[in-house]
């Protein structure tokens, strides 16, 4: 018996939540089972009540609102203690067409693929300004780059994941879950695939971008942390190379000038190659030691699945009617 969850993460969605729920499918082929589960974000209005007259089957609640990444992950980790195979993650504002969700598990239930991403064709969003648009598909681009996937848009929330992949999602990032968790599962090794999905009329504005600067330099921040986290050595590397390189150039320079006889005037070139490549390489050292680090942090993310696994083994919850909770 096959269960699939589909989480959607709340925050005052009392009046965007009937919609979103009265477009998610009943039967999926290859899934015995579908469950919903709403995360319930801190909210203010009657977001949980609804849940609860819609015939939600399972609530968690925070006290106080944590953010989109918090909620994400306390989907997950509800989901697997549930016994989810699948879960798929929507948002609350009606935003991704929830007809499509048998598109995005099919590759799942055909063992396709471990992660399946909604691709909303950014480029034909009608209400997504010629800036957004631009800097969606710059976005998508990066995290392919860094995360050595061919994800067609990275930031879409429209997701689907097999339970293992689920269990291997070890996140950190306090903002949002969508980039990090990307370019984790690619240098893990999982099977990204992306399907094309249809995307609803805005109901409301993202109360995730409040502002496109914003948005953007704490993406960029966010990719970079997680490239580091998951190639450390590459980067001290290569930036360790980066300053020694250009010390070792001032040091050329300075020995030309001698050679032809005008060393004198350039004892500040030999000063800062001096400086530079110093830093060069403690800079490269810490390369060395950033990838102790991480094969130490492997051996943990290692442990934890293994922990999850046994946990999900021995807690697996069976199916409960509708009226059941499960409460954080």
């Amino acid at each position: 018996m096959s269960l699939l969850i589909i989480q959607i993460p709340c925050l005052d969605e009392e009046l965007t939540l009937p919609q979103t729920v009265a477009d998610l499918p009943q039967e999926i082929d290859g899934v015995d089972r579908i469950e919903l589960l709403i995360i319930d974000d801190g909210s203010t209005d009657r977001t949980v009540e609804v849940a609860k007259e819609l015939g939600v089957h399972h609530v968690v609640q925070f006290p106080t609102n944590r953010g989109l990444a918090a909620a994400f992950r306390a989907g997950l980790d509800a989901s697997l203690r549930l016994g989810a195979d699948y879960i798929v993650n929507t948002d609350g504002d009606n935003q991704y067409g929830g007809e499509c969700i048998p598109e995005l598990v099919a590759p799942l239930v055909a063992s396709d693929a471990d992660i399946v991403i909604g691709d909303r064709v950014t480029s034909s969003i009608a209400h997504f300004s010629w800036l957004k648009k631009r800097l969606q598909s710059l976005g998508s681009w990066t995290v392919r780059m860094f995360s050595r996937t061919s994800v067609a848009d990275a930031t879409s929330g429209f997701r689907a994941y097999t339970r293992d992949a689920a269990m291997r999602l070890n996140l950190v990032n306090t903002y949002t879950y969508t980039l990090e968790s990307i370019i984790q599962a690619g240098h893990a090794g999982m099977t990204i695939r992306s399907v094309k999905i249809r995307t609803n009329a805005k109901l409301r504005e993202s109360r995730l971008i409040k502002s496109i600067r914003t948005y953007v330099s704490r993406s960029g921040v966010t990719i970079l942390r997680s490239y580091m986290l998951y190639r450390p050595f590459a980067v001290f590397l290569t930036l360790g190379g980066v300053f020694f390189t250009a010390g070792l150039a001032l040091a050329i320079r300075f020995l030309l000038f001698y050679l032809a006889g005008d060393g004198s005037g350039h004892i500040q070139s030999v000063i800062l190659s001096g400086v530079l490549m110093i830093i060069g390489v403690q800079v490269s050292m810490l390369a060395l030691v950033a990838d102790l680090v991480s094969a130490n942090r492997k051996l943990v993310e290692e442990s934890l699945i293994r922990l999850r696994r046994l946990e999900s083994a021995q807690d697996r919850t069976p199916y409960d009617p509708p009226s059941q909770r499960l409460n954080d």
